[in-house]
């Protein structure tokens, strides 16, 4: 009964950023749209990164259809921009993020809302429940390794939970829209990272983020280990090179593969000027591999024996790939501020040049003019 008071009160904006998602995109409505949630007080605002394919055209025939369905356009294509464009645009009492790559049980916006109501929070979110994008051993495998402690570390929505905890961030999350009067938008500087940048904000503000156990989705991860390769090296990418922006305080989940692939090639790299460097880099690896084949070997006897040879090969790309990111944003914010400091010097430096041109031009009008300058001029100088 209480659910139901809430649902005929409130008024719910639906904020969907998408490109070139036409796998995915008709199936994340219709489950949207199969929610019990009054349709009447929602509104799902899909804002297309200019799109390739044939996604726009997808979400055009399901407007046509829905009147609570409406198609805008993000011009600077990064999902940051949408999620603002969205929020500005939005004409709810609350804001839900509900990605495009993923499917949504039918309770599953009516729950949100009554968790924020009665949890007592600023923002809620539930658990991913990834599903392979595609119905081969690889994508299969894909999913396992996402779900797994040793792929994604402690990251509690990924792993799940028993019970409702308050966490630093949450997927697909869930505010009330005074939160956004209250800390600002997303910071548009930030591509991966921008909701653990928000919910920093919003936690130093006194805010409270809840992850409920029984709220989910099912994410539908990459297909092949190339696009899992580029997704991961994005996200290793900007876990690091964000500090060009803000200062976030990661998580040491974040930081393993950085220090994984850094102690390697460090080792590596070493071992051509001290040979006995060598043995520490094999000693690196033969012990990843352990872990790794053990960590494989377990689930492939829980899952089916045919996925311990794409296991062992997913969990390397996921950690390498990751790694590689952050050490590739670790030398792009150096060379950042090397080329800030250099031209911090030319502007000082600069500036310094035309003092002394304008020293240079009293002192000659000084002379001509038999040496009585302008007084409170030349003190200002000295």
């Amino acid at each position: 009964m209480q659910r139901q008071e809430t649902e005929q009160t409130t008024n719910v904006s639906i904020i969907t950023p998408c490109r070139n998602e036409e796998k995915f995109i008709g199936k994340c409505l219709d489950s949207i749209i199969k929610n019990v949630f009054p349709k009447e007080k929602m509104e799902v605002l899909v804002i297309d990164g200019k799109s390739t394919d044939r996604t726009r055209g997808i979400v055009e025939g399901y407007a046509k259809e829905h009147s609570f369905i409406k198609l805008m356009d993000n011009p600077g294509i990064v999902q940051t921009f949408a999620t603002n464009i969205g929020i500005r645009a939005s004409q709810g009492d609350i804001i839900m993020r509900m990605d495009a790559h993923a499917q949504y049980p039918k309770d599953y916006i009516s729950k949100l809302i009554y968790w924020l109501e009665n949890g007592k929070a600023d923002c809620v979110g539930g658990l991913w429940i990834t599903r392979p994008g595609d119905k081969s051993s690889v994508a299969e495998t894909i999913a396992l390794a996402l779900s797994h402690r040793f792929g994604v570390g402690n990251a509690h929505y990924r792993i799940g939970i028993k019970e409702p905890k308050n966490v630093d961030t949450v997927p697909y999350g869930c505010y009330r829209k005074e939160v956004f009067d209250k800390v600002g938008l997303f910071n548009e500087n930030l591509n991966r990272t921008d909701d653990i940048e928000f919910n920093l904000r919003l936690k130093r503000a006194g805010g409270k983020i809840l992850l409920v156990p029984e709220i989910f989705s099912y994410y539908y991860a990459r297909s092949n280990l190339a696009d899992l390769a580029k997704q991961n090296f994005g996200n290793g990418f900007w876990v690091l090179y964000s500090l060009r922006f803000v200062k976030l305080p990661f998580s040491l989940r974040h930081l393993v593969p950085f220090f994984f692939v850094s102690s390697l090639l460090g080792s590596l790299v070493i071992s051509f000027l001290y040979q006995p460097f060598i043995y520490l880099f094999a000693f690196i690896l033969g012990l990843y591999f352990f872990i790794d084949v053990l960590v494989s070997c377990k689930l492939s006897l829980k899952h089916g024996i045919r996925y311990f040879p794409f296991l062992v090969i997913t969990f390397l790309t996921l950690h390498i790939s990751y790694g590689l990111g952050s050490l590739w944003g670790i030398v792009k914010l150096f060379l950042h501020r090397r080329i800030s400091e250099s031209q911090k010097s030319e502007v000082r430096g600069s500036g310094f040049r035309s003092q002394e041109s304008e020293d240079q031009s009293l002192s000659n009008r000084n002379q001509r003019d038999g040496g009585q300058g302008p007084v409170g001029q030349h003190e200002s100088r000295n």
